[in-house]
């Protein structure tokens, strides 16, 4: 076989994504033709530049859904080497391709003769899995000790703002550093704290349902009863790990176990992100509760959890999403500085990270290792950046 020529292997990885080019033809026609009934997300779509940072942020999302669900996009195994195809050019054919295997390393091989292509695609997974799913934790952290804080004032609020401080006074990489570090982790710290920090969202929505519903209590009792005992079942799961510190659950009832390197990421991005969202939060609660709006909830007769909650969190519902959309950016670079120093993630993964700190060994000789993962990330964080500033213009006219 011979090579691919430029213009080939641009429409051979047009093909690979024809999934992906589906589904965002798909969202974006429902999403134009009924944008009038979608609140904010719709209004989302008046904003050219709010389109923009939508198709790419979405793209890489329908990117990672099609490659971990179904494995429709990758090429070839992004762990498998192959003889001979080391730091291979882009479209260089195969060499000892049976049948089924794809014919070209689209992107070209690195330097243990692993397809780019696909390792950029697999990357892609573990980025849209982290990131959202961190700084989600992140907010309900911030949120649930940021509103009472900002609403009651007092010494509550000044201790919780001198520990966010504190936090935020120290260097961002170096508390990654010892905090990923083999030592530290050996002394259980990370699970501690996962313990600590996982724990958030069930107070958070047990508040959260409880505040809502407390008129109704048989209601009540059933949703906190299967919601909050559904999510105290995968806490415990994930909390209890077998051959750590924190071990209690019997196997047959630990289904999930995760990998010790992705709990110790995901800890360490929630942990550094809560103290700058618990900032915002107290920021905003101390700004609202001085409103109309809330003086008239406090005549009725409402409890303070349903003012934060159902008043307070609602009407700062727009800078909060902003915030959330420029967060899972920061949060992407931060999990692609933990791989590219090689902390955290198994050295064989394929996260952006780890692949453009690989390829930058032979940066001066070979640049197709490390190109894509480098635009790939680049990408991901422009779509969240150009779609928080849409949010942020529409919400701004809301």
């Amino acid at each position: 076989m011979e090579p691919l020529t430029w213009g080939e292997i641009i429409v051979r990885i047009f093909i690979q994504f024809t999934p992906v080019w589906i589904a965002l033809v798909i969202t974006f026609a429902l999403s134009i033709s009924f944008k009038r009934k979608l609140g904010l997300y719709g209004k989302l779509f008046d904003s050219p530049i709010g389109m923009v940072g939508f198709a790419l942020v979405a793209f890489w999302i329908f990117t990672a859904f099609f490659t971990g669900a179904f494995d429709l996009i990758s090429t070839h195994d992004p762990l498998a080497q192959v003889s001979g195809m080391k730091n291979k050019v882009p479209g260089t054919p195969l060499r000892g391709a049976e049948e089924g295997d794809y014919s070209h390393y689209l992107m070209g091989g690195d330097t243990l003769a692993r397809d780019v292509f696909s390792r950029m695609v697999k990357g892609s997974t573990i980025v849209i899995l982290i990131a959202p799913l961190a700084t989600l934790f992140a907010f309900m952290v911030g949120i649930t000790l940021g509103l009472p804080a900002g609403y009651y004032g007092g010494r509550f609020d000044t201790v919780l703002s001198f520990l966010a401080n504190l936090v935020l006074a120290f260097p961002v990489i170096l508390l990654f550093y010892l905090l990923v570090t083999p030592e530290i982790t050996q002394t259980g710290l990370p699970n501690y704290m996962a313990a600590v920090l996982f724990f958030f969202p069930i107070i958070f929505c047990t508040i959260l349902l409880n505040s809502r519903l407390y008129t109704q209590p048989a209601k009540r009792n059933l949703y906190v009863a299967l919601i909050v005992g559904f999510i105290v079942l995968v806490y415990l799961t994930v909390v209890s790990n077998a051959g750590t510190k924190i071990d209690f659950l019997p196997s047959w009832l630990d289904f999930y176990d995760p990998a010790a390197g992705l709990l110790v990421v995901f800890v360490s991005v929630v942990f550094v992100n809560s103290p700058t969202v618990f900032r915002i939060v107290r920021g905003l609660a101390l700004d609202i509760k001085t409103r109309d709006y809330v003086a008239a909830a406090q005549t009725r007769g409402e409890g303070p959890w349903y003012i934060m909650l159902w008043e307070i969190l609602p009407n700062a519902r727009g800078p909060l999403i902003v915030d959330f959309c420029l967060r899972i950016g920061y949060t992407t670079i931060l999990l692609g500085t933990l791989g590219f120093f090689g902390l955290g993630l198994p050295p064989e993964s394929p996260d952006w990270g780890s692949t453009i700190n690989e390829g930058r060994k032979l940066l001066s000789v070979y640049l197709h290792p490390v190109l894509p993962p480098a635009l790939s990330l680049l990408s991901l964080v422009l779509g969240l950046n150009l779609l928080a500033d849409g949010l942020r213009e529409e919400s701004l006219r809301d």
